[in-house]
């Protein structure tokens, strides 16, 4: 284990050898498979106090067809609400396509596009009507219109650790199409559990097989996980290299194109216990975290309040 000391800046840690750690909160996940559509007046009022919080990023939208995705139609509306003066925390957007990545990039205040490629056809196929070839000369596009414009491309790999649809999945194959991202440039890519089939065991091998290879990229971990296994698979990520984890305070999201059951995201309140475990400070600011709580107990349909003593750190 990682002994992390020295220099805390907002949520980013820096130890001996200055690799970070960071914390991606993804309301745009949580919200996206809900079908009665929260208000863009609410979004803004729950994004502008995750923003107070400290997290490294925002996962706050999308821009994707309206009709694919109904819940994410107002993202343009609700970047124009944002309060971003005070806040250190960057905003990210996806982006399925090339044309949503020109959309994206007319707003100055998004910082990252992220792309989802995956390594199940299957998957792509439904999530983005594509395939893996092509959505390999889409991400060269993207990352080429990213480095004009002055924004970071974040390529998630979905299916990072095995699908359930029955496609070829292997570390052997996470590291193949790492190789190939690599290798036109991307430096940012999530390992993704988008269905939530992955386990300590493929999680740990898959960023094994990647992390101490390809030292220029910046891995992260999106999990979709349950309460029975999220400490475990924060560890196995955690302990094979990974600084880099996306949550949602509520534990709501999933793909609603992937025809599987929805798995909530990773809590970020799972995540703050295993670092509090580890002696590892997350930097947020607790107290705005609550008030964000509160906010988002008023944003989401069915919402409910978590205990004021959630974490003490």
């Amino acid at each position: 284990m990682h002994s992390f000391f020295l220099l805390t800046l907002g949520s980013t840690i820096l130890n001996a050898n200055m690799s970070m750690f960071k914390i991606i909160e993804t309301p745009r996940d949580a919200m996206q498979g809900i079908k009665e559509f929260i208000s863009t007046e609410k979004k803004i009022a729950y994004i502008n106090a995750l923003l107070e919080v400290g997290f490294d990023t925002l996962d706050f939208g999308s821009f994707v067809s309206p009709k694919a995705i109904p819940q994410l139609r107002d993202t343009a509306q609700v970047i124009e609400g944002l309060d971003l003066s005070t806040t250190k925390t960057k905003l990210l957007a996806i982006i399925p396509n090339l044309r949503g990545a020109q959309m994206a990039d007319a707003f100055n205040q998004i910082d990252y596009l992220g792309y989802p490629f995956s390594i199940s056809n299957t998957f792509l196929q439904l999530n983005i009507n594509s395939d893996i070839g092509k959505a390999f000369m889409e991400t060269e596009k993207i990352l080429n219109l990213c480095s004009k414009s002055g924004k970071e491309l974040v390529v998630y790999i979905s299916m990072a650790f095995g699908n359930p649809y029955g496609d070829l999945w292997s570390p052997e194959i996470v590291y193949e199409w790492t190789r190939r991202l690599h290798q036109i440039g991307v430096k940012i890519i999530a390992l993704s559990d988008t269905t939530g089939v992955g386990n300590s065991e493929t999680i740990g091998n898959s960023f094994k097989a990647v992390v101490e290879e390809f030292k220029e990229i910046e891995f992260g971990a999106h999990l979709h996980t349950s309460p029975d296994n999220c400490l475990l698979n924060i560890k196995a990520a955690f302990d094979n290299g990974c600084r880099r984890f996306d949550t949602a305070i509520n534990g709501l999201g999933g793909c609603p194109m992937s025809k599987q059951k929805l798995i909530g995201n990773l809590k970020t309140r799972n995540l703050l216990k295993f670092l509090k475990e580890h002696n590892i400070n997350s930097g947020l600011d607790l107290r705005a975290f609550h008030r964000a709580l509160a906010v988002e107990a008023l944003t989401f349909p069915g919402a409910i309040h978590l205990p004021k003593k959630i974490i003490n750190q």
